[in-house]
């Protein structure tokens, strides 16, 4: 009975182990598969969706839909509830019927570059989705026009917590408010670069409620109107509130102060006016406040003194006047941030004042601080960025000075003061470096290997590049424009592979360009120095350049032939160059200023000694507008090609050996608006046309054989050409055909010029018989003659 009960208990035992084994390994191996409809609806949402990335192209059929990249279920119904497809360069349709998806609570679509948004016509499916709670649909580009007609679609959303619309086009939503406030749970509402255009709300404003919401981001709409008295009472627990670049104007609503949880409060770039209420100071929790690019007026309230949380102050660009010292930040010991850039304000701040913060980033740019650096800034040692350009600034403590410029790790401006000091013994270890337009002296100092942007144009700097200078990897933009320094700098270029943007300008820097130049060269200005040698031809395979200026060095020989590289120069594509990087130059012959654009096409080979004809590919830049070869040995003529030149606004060919007719193309340039071909040796008369004779004669002088409108007129009328159009090849085969055909014209007259008359004239045939026979005659009488005397001579 024992060993039989012991058997029994063994079996069930075994059988509850086999049982429990199962379960778990069938609950290892069990596939979660998604609902059939939700997989329906997100093949429909796919269809019409483009997918570079290959992402969404993953999603079949054939697999189970919650494994498809971005789409997340329940494990325990199989229904999606989340979809993520931010960052996943989708373009196409996006299709708001993924809406539908019934247990549907995130969704993300954001940072891709769909074209247009579907939404449902019916909108009872949408209703299904009341779980949603997160919803981002913001574009990658807010350039880019992407359309929503209106947000009625939004009122069957009731659970919605975030809703993320920021740079679609929303400007046919005239009620745009009505319609958010039909979400009873919203806590974050982001609607900027939306082109939203009005406050004026029907009913009043203070008829919507939305006390739930906690963060609010309208920046970068046109709100040309006021801020409703009432627009502060929407919600009293808001803490972030953005409606910065906007067109606002008036003053500052008082009910602004009844946001007392406010902690982001950013009004900046508005057309506010009025001055700040000194109960600005009752706002104790708020941590970022910017007031800058506004009309606001008065003095700075004292009591910003009392924002003990602030992080991050923002002031400047305003009308405020007045004066503030060491007291008005006494209590700051959290600040952070502090920009008071282009303010009148006065400083009066004690010599031995130290702050009781330490910030991170400060600027006083376009301020009266000089002519001695504030001392109590030498304190602030943990400084990033620091910007204190137009400042005024000429006398610094040498030493506090060099310890704290090394300190500043991200971007150090100090451009356009007087500040005399040889800091060559020093490395300056900032990714943006600006000290221009300052009296710098010395040599070149170190810079961190990392650095960006490097700028120490118009300075007395002297010497040659460092030689640690080979180690900027990471540069993409360097300006030494008027110094006075010297070597053959070019030989760190092939170091400098990320390098876009190089002015050397006005400096004595030699040696020849090199071969191998960084292939992102979109500006290279090599002006005024001492360069000598070719030009190589990989210059001009740098596809991505928009702008060469190598005048006055001292280039010789002949222009590469393979110009057409440049396809930057012959299809226009605008590329954005780094911030604050546009700058001034001579150009068009005389002194005009302009900025270096990306999209303005810019070739000034002038003042050296090339020579030869110039390449016809470089007529083939068709976008090219502006092109200096003057003051060189150039040789040919002008093809006819370069009516195709239809952006060329000034053009300057002057002082070379240039031949030929000026072409009736030219005519077609119609927005030339400066031109010089003085000093050739063209001659015909000059191509009528509006555009060629809207230039006095100073465009044309000096070319003896040239005549026409503005010159003197021609001997001989000719009759007007009339301009037509052109192909590429026609400069050649006109060539060709032009030379052949005078050859043959050329002989056919001569012979029968000759021939032909004595064929059919009698009397010139007789003629020509007789002075043959004479000329014979006296040949025969000649060679007699000298026979007999060379025999005399032999004999003797």
């Amino acid at each position: 009975m024992t060993i039989l009960t012991t058997q029994i208990s063994f079996l069930l035992l075994l059988l509850l182990y086999v049982t429990t084994f199962h379960k778990i390994t069938c609950t290892n191996h069990t596939v979660v598969r998604c609902n059939e409809k939700d997989r329906e609806t997100l093949l429909t949402f796919k269809q019409d969706i483009n997918d570079s990335l290959g992402g969404i192209s993953t999603w079949s059929t054939e697999k189970d839909c919650c494994a498809w990249e971005g789409v997340y279920c329940d494990s325990i119904t199989n229904k999606v509830t989340k979809l993520d497809m931010q960052f996943k360069k989708l373009e196409g349709e996006m299709n708001l019927c993924i809406l539908e998806l019934e247990f549907l609570s995130y969704l993300d679509l954001s940072y891709n570059d769909f074209d247009v948004i579907r939404v449902p016509i019916t909108q009872h499916n949408i209703t299904r989705s009341s779980k949603l709670v997160y919803l981002d649909l913001a574009p990658l580009i807010f350039d880019k026009t992407l359309h929503m007609d209106n947000l009625h679609w939004l009122s069957s959303l009731s659970s919605l917590k975030y809703l993320i619309l920021s740079g679609i086009d929303l400007r046919k939503e005239t009620n745009w408010l009505q319609a958010v406030s039909t979400l009873p749970s919203l806590l974050e509402l982001q609607l900027s670069y939306c082109k939203l255009n009005n406050f004026m709300i029907k009913p009043s404003i203070e008829y919507f409620n939305l006390s739930s919401l906690v963060t609010l981001y309208l920046s970068g709409n046109n709100f040309t109107s006021n801020l409703p008295n009432g627009f502060f009472n929407l919600t009293k627990d808001i803490t972030s509130l953005d409606l910065a670049q906007n067109n606002i104007y008036g003053e500052i609503p008082s009910s602004m102060l009844n946001l007392q949880n406010l902690r982001h409060l950013d009004l900046s770039e508005n057309q506010l006016q009025g001055s700040v209420s000194h109960g600005i100071g009752q706002l104790a929790n708020i941590q970022h406040l910017d007031l800058s690019i506004n009309m606001l007026g008065g003095f700075i309230p004292v009591t910003l003194g009392n924002l003990s949380s602030l992080h991050s102050l923002s002031t400047g660009s305003n009308n405020f006047s007045g004066e503030i010292s060491n007291l008005t930040f006494s209590k700051l010991s959290s600040l952070d941030e502090l920009y008071l850039s282009n303010s009148n304000i006065v400083f009066r701040f004690d010599l031995d004042w130290v702050p009781p913060f330490r910030l991170h980033a400060l600027s006083l740019a376009n301020t009266n601080q000089g002519p001695n650096f504030s001392a109590w800034i030498y304190t602030q040692t943990s400084l990033q960025d620091l910007y204190l350009s137009s400042s005024g600034i000429s006398l610094v403590d040498r030493n506090k000075f060099s310890s704290l410029i090394e300190s500043v790790s991200n971007e150090l401006n100090l451009s356009n003061n007087s500040i005399a000091e040889d800091i060559s013994n020093l490395t300056l270890n900032c990714f943006f470096l600006r000290l221009d337009h300052n009296n710098f002296k010395g040599g070149l100092p170190n810079i961190s290997s990392m650095a960006l942007i490097v700028d120490l144009s118009y300075n007395s700097f002297s010497g040659s590049i460092p030689h640690s200078w080979k180690n900027l990897l990471e540069l993409t933009y360097i300006i030494l424009w008027s110094n006075k320094l010297s070597g053959e700098v070019l030989g760190h270029l092939s170091d400098w592979k990320q390098l876009q943007f190089m002015n050397l300008e006005e400096n004595e820097f030699s040696g020849t360009i090199p071969i191998n130049m960084p292939q992102y060269l979109e500006v290279v200005i090599l002006r005024a120095n001492q360069f000598e040698g070719t030009i190589p031809s990989q210059l001009f395979n740098l596809s991505y350049l928009f702008h060469l200026d190598l005048a006055h060095n001292k280039l010789s020989g002949s222009m590469p032939n393979c110009i057409y590289n440049l396809s930057q120069m012959v299809t226009l594509y605008v590329d954005a160059l780094p911030s604050d990087t546009t700058i001034e130059l001579f150009q068009k012959g005389q002194d005009y200023m302009y900025e270096v654009r990306p999209d303005r096409r810019t070739i000034d080979l002038s003042v050296n000694s090339l020579s030869g004809k110039v390449s016809m590919e470089l007529f083939r830049l068709v976008q090219v507008q502006t092109l200096n070869l003057s003051h060189n040995h150039f040789t040919g003529t002008i093809p006819k090609m370069i009516g195709g030149m239809k952006n060329m606004e000034s053009l300057d060919l002057s002082n070379n050996k240039f031949c030929g007719e000026i072409p009736q193309s030219m005519s077609h340039l119609n927005f030339l608006g400066y031109l010089n071909l003085s000093c050739n040796n063209f001659n015909g008369t000059i191509p009528m046309g509006t555009q060629l004779q809207s230039f006095n004669a100073s465009s044309y002088i000096a070319n003896p054989e040239l005549c026409g409108t503005p010159l003197k007129n021609c001997t001989t009328e000719e009759n007007p050409i009339t301009a037509k159009p052109y192909t590429e090849n026609e400069d050649d085969d006109s060539a060709k055909e032009s030379l052949y055909l005078g050859m043959g014209i050329g002989f056919a007259v001569g012979f029968w010029g000759i021939f032909g008359s004595l064929f059919l004239i009698t009397k010139w045939r007789h003629a020509y018989y007789r002075f043959i026979d004479r000329v014979g005659d006296k040949l025969y009488v000649t060679s007699i003659v000298k026979l007999n005397n060379f025999d005399r001579l032999w004999s003797g």
